[in-house]
């Protein structure tokens, strides 16, 4: 079979985004297919091209079977390409923190007194399904372990769990590879989105007011939480020193966002619909040369999200919770970025979405949201139409499909900007 060429638009896009596969080997499969800058070779080593960047921006594992094999490829390209590969930890990956003491005798407060009383495996399954928004990771795990044809255990899932988080443990290498925040040129990365409250923000230390020294210091803060974390450090109290990271990577209590986290915070209002950062942020953030910001972690229906205001842009690209097989592909230099992806209307059909946006592109309808009805234009379709987008309640979402005059028809305005 020939393979086509690759889209010169794709080519000239050097910095290659991926986010929340979590477990899901299809979603890198489909990622790397005609993709120029990062190729699956002999199925298990991904290979960046010279010249080029690849950005995992979180969420590597809990809702699909596969979730070893994919930490595994992310961190063999990290460790043989660490100068092209940048790994973001996203909260999927830094709660299994947890484990290591919620099974050995300190489980989290809520879990009832007879799941406390039942064995690991029960605890696990609670654990997962009602803390960490991971149902079903326990039998994909399972599934994953008996993939080889050996016959597998619950306790030996167990196990598998806590080992990865051991020293020489997969998982936790692979935390110690990650980071929190990136910055290649005018683009900033991180997981779950920015706010005034945390960008400057490193929990327990004075605000840092620049931005790069912010994004400098919360790495470093994240590294030494995870040494805490090797080393088994407790406060004076018997508290994890590393508890601060937990907190950090979780919701606010009684929340459904973060907004002094980088980890989750969410670009998105309450029903998950794309919001800018507010004006202040996106001064702050000009003002270094900062254009642009990439997240993951919100689902922002089947294909990226771009949203735009005023010469700043923000693209939420998390490629859970779809309507379609794989993921989307999302190249970005300075100037511009290369969107390819699908999306299956709300009538059923399938639909291409292909584009490359200048950031500089005031005249474009991509980005804008219409007025009377709040869906943000996503972008073209092959077929000649236009994407519509809004997310609805109880996670719900509506994609359209609009003809370019009726588009023309309608009043198009800035999209919204978070609280």
């Amino acid at each position: 079979m020939t393979r086509a060429p690759p889209d010169p638009s794709k080519a000239r896009h050097p910095v290659a985004y991926l986010s929340d596969v979590e477990g899901i080997w299809e979603k890198l499969v489909s990622f790397c297919q005609d993709n120029p800058h990062v190729s699956l070779e002999e199925g298990e080593r991904l290979q960046v091209q010279p010249g080029a960047t690849f950005v995992f921006g979180g969420d590597a594992i809990d809702r699909g079977p596969a979730g070893r094999r994919v930490v595994r490829v992310l961190l063999e390209a990290w460790r043989r390409q660490p100068s092209q590969v940048v790994l973001l930890a996203g909260n999927r990956d830094i709660n299994k923190l947890r484990l290591v003491r919620e099974l050995r005798g300190h489980p989290p407060p809520r879990m009832p007194l007879e799941v406390r009383e039942a064995s690991r495996p029960a605890q696990l399954r609670w654990i997962f399904e009602n803390s960490m928004g991971a149902r079903g990771a326990f039998a994909f795990r399972h599934a994953e372990l008996a993939s080889t044809g050996a016959s597998v255990s619950d306790e030996e899932v167990v196990d598998s769990f806590l080992e990865d988080l051991g020293p020489g443990g997969l998982l936790r290498d692979y935390l110690f590879a990650c980071r929190l925040v990136h910055r290649i040129g005018n683009t900033l990365f991180v997981h779950g989105g920015v706010h005034e409250q945390s960008v400057g923000r490193v929990p327990s230390r004075e605000p840092v007011r620049d931005v790069d020294a912010w994004g400098e210091a919360l790495n470093h803060w994240y590294a030494e939480q995870l040494e805490a974390f090797a080393e088994h450090r407790l406060d004076s109290e018997g508290t994890p020193v590393w508890q601060a990271l937990i907190a950090y990577q979780a919701p606010t209590p009684g929340e459904r966002m973060n907004k002094g986290s980088v980890v989750y915070g969410r670009m998105a209002d309450e029903h998950n619909h794309p919001t800018l950062p507010a004006q202040p942020l996106r001064d702050t953030l000009r003002r270094v040369g900062i254009h642009r910001v990439v997240v993951g972690h919100t689902p922002s229906g089947d294909s990226p999200s771009v949203v735009r205001a005023e010469g700043f842009e923000l693209i939420c690209a998390d490629n859970s919770y779809g309507r379609v097989e794989g993921a989307s592909q999302l190249f970005i230099r300075d100037d511009s970025v290369y969107v390819q992806g699908r999306a299956r209307l709300d009538g059923g059909q399938l639909e291409h979405v292909r584009f490359q946006l200048a950031l500089e592109d005031d005249a474009s309808w991509i980005g804008r949201q219409v007025v009377d009805t709040g869906q943000l234009v996503k972008g073209p379709l092959e077929s000649g139409s236009w994407l519509l987008f809004r997310a609805l309640p109880q996670q719900r979402v509506e994609q359209l499909s609009l003809a370019p005059d009726a588009l023309a028809e309608r009043s198009l305005g800035l999209a919204r900007t978070g609280p």
